[in-house]
């Protein structure tokens, strides 16, 4: 067994390092690893942290990323919605010691939590969070990316209680605006706009950076830069272990970092194949990422997630292999170690001019027009979640939004139940139509319930089965519950008074496809009494045989002379 692991993980590096990947797989890596510089400290600032961390969350959450994710491709970096949900942390916010140590405290215990559920092998988890909830989250983080900067683009300290209020003061103060500011801010968005379109691609983002930080440098503008907020360290980050005291403070923030990374990563599990062309496992995404959050937190990094445009930077760019974001997160360390001086000569405005530009290009307009046209129920939950996202802090937006699509997802299926009535045919077919309004004399009725038959859906199974007329005498009710597991106290009341009604007029009321778990169930509440034991049709492999079985036995009854009929009770 050692020697087939040994001989395994020589032929993985082979491939790793094989020419064709080399000459693909470090070009590739270059460009994300110089593009993801800028990015990363944008990220740091889109947080309200020191910028520093941001990079250092993209350089360590990229490297171990690579190293564990079941995604070769997948770029683990800080993104948008996470660095927002990060900003709402008031534990992490202030610049002191305590609230450093609570930063990378959060980034280890939102690794853990997405560790825990890629250990348990939960990825099947994020199928609670619907498109709409999804869809007004992500937009409104998008407007709020952009109105966060505005004040490093204006260079005005605005007030109010939420980005909402801060942006329109910033938006009534025009005149206290910092104009060499701004316009460095705007150079910076239109070279990004102009140059991504050249053969430069991503990197035309770190040209357009540099050109707008360079400005200031030669006019000797009076804006600020990078290293007037924080001290651009020249080497690779000490061991910052997490303080145990802040675990339960933090948890719901690290909850809801770990959905949005997750949901967010989930996008490239599902659209991104491995090299072999095999999509890869959510559930090994999910702990690779909280094994690249645990490595990051360790190792000063604010939270990061698997990141959707980073990932496709580098497929672009021609990445072959992981080995490419191995590259990028060595070229990221190489340009802290060589360049710090002129990483702390970036310019604010320019970061947010970076920001604004992802900010708009998140807004997803096409998908808002989508979920409104599903529906008005989809409708209100998107600008519900929208709402709550602009004016609430993010982390408790993310919980609601969850929080909403469970119990959407519990009422609808409670809610979704009909009955059609089946006929059968000629050589056994099948055939459905609407139920009658009410059960005739000397009638005998299949009925087949669709959807849920949770207790809230009881009440419209009930009034939608054929109404118990006085007329309603030597007929028999067939209802097929093949497939239903659980019926729940509820329901098996509503099936003993139909029961019941039936057989106070002389009728009868049988069950087909019941599981042994619906068996078990009416005996316990004593219902197969009312009903009879004779009457109750257990579910073989056949789909229809309980059923046609039933139906001969109903025909059979309704036959028989009244006296000679065995109806219960």
């Amino acid at each position: 067994m050692p020697q087939q692991r040994v001989a395994g993980a020589r032929r993985f590096f082979d491939r790793l390092l094989s020419r064709v990947s080399l000459r693909k797989d470090v070009p590739a890596g270059v460009v994300l690893g110089v593009e993801s510089v800028p990015d990363g400290l944008a990220g740091g600032l889109l947080a309200g942290v020191n910028p520093v961390y941001g990079l250092y969350g993209y350089m360590f959450g990229t490297l171990f990323g690579a190293l564990f994710t079941s995604s070769a491709f997948m770029a683990v970096q800080a993104t948008g919605a996470m660095a927002v949900v990060i900003s709402d942390v008031p534990q992490v916010q202030g610049g002191s010691p305590e609230s450093e140590a609570a930063l990378f405290t959060l980034t280890v215990l939102t690794g853990v939590v997405m560790l825990g559920l890629g250990v348990s092998r939960m990825g099947w988890i994020i199928r609670w969070v619907p498109n709409a909830v999804l869809t007004g989250f992500v937009n409104a983080v998008a407007i709020t990316i952009v109105l966060g900067q505005l004040d490093n683009l204006t260079g005005y300290e605005s007030v109010g209680e939420n980005r909402v209020l801060r942006a329109l003061d910033t938006i009534l103060n025009v005149g206290s605006w910092l104009w060499p500011a701004v316009a460095v801010g705007v150079v910076t968005i239109v070279l990004i706009v102009l140059l991504e379109r050249t053969p430069l691609g991503a990197l035309g983002m770190v040209v357009a950076i540099a050109v707008g930080s360079t400005l200031v440098h030669v006019f000797d503008l009076s804006v600020a830069r990078l290293s007037d907020t924080t001290e651009i360290p020249s080497s690779l980050p000490a061991v910052a272990f997490p303080s145990l005291g802040l675990l339960v403070s933090l948890l719901v923030p690290a909850v809801s970092l770990a959905f949005v990374g997750l949901v967010q990563g989930a996008a490239i599990s599902s659209t991104i194949p491995n090299p072999d062309g095999r999509y890869p496992d959510p559930s090994g995404d999910f702990r690779g990422q909280g094994i690249a959050n645990i490595g990051a937190g360790l190792l000063q990094g604010m939270p990061v997630g698997g990141s959707m445009s980073a990932t496709s930077i580098v497929t672009t760019a021609g990445a072959r292999s992981r080995l490419a974001l191995i590259v990028a997160a060595l070229t990221m360390i190489f340009v802290v170690l060589a360049f710090s001086d002129l990483v702390g000569a970036i310019a604010m405005p320019a970061l947010a001019g970076l920001l604004i530009v992802v900010g708009f290009r998140a807004i997803d307009t096409h998908k808002v027009v989508m979920v409104a046209r599903t529906g008005a129920v989809q409708a209100t939950v998107m600008g519900t979640t929208f709402v709550l996202t602009l004016i609430i802090p993010l982390q408790y937006a993310v919980l609601v939004g969850v929080g909403m699509s469970v119990v959407l997802y519990v009422v609808r299926q409670s809610n979704r139940v009909r009955i059609q009535q089946w006929t059968v045919g000629q050589g056994g077919a099948i055939y459905e139509q609407p139920p009658p309004s009410e059960v005739g004399p000397h009638e005998i009725l299949i009925l087949r319930p669709y959807g849920s038959l949770f207790f809230a859906a009881a009440a419209g199974f009930e009034a939608a089965l054929p109404e118990v007329t006085p007329r309603s005498r030597g007929s028999a009710v067939i209802i097929s519950l093949r497939g239903k597991e659980d019926l729940g106290s509820t329901f098996i009341n509503v099936v003993k008074r139909y029961a019941e009604a039936l057989r106070a007029r002389s009728s009868q009321l049988m069950i087909s496809g019941a599981s042994p778990r619906v068996v078990h169930q009416l005996e316990v509440t004593g219902t197969i009494t009312t009903i009879g034991a004779d009457h109750v049709y257990p579910a073989t492999s056949v789909v229809t045989e309980s059923t046609l079985h039933a139906l001969h036995d109903a025909q059979a009854w309704a036959s028989s002379p009244e006296d000679d009929r065995d109806t219960p009770g």
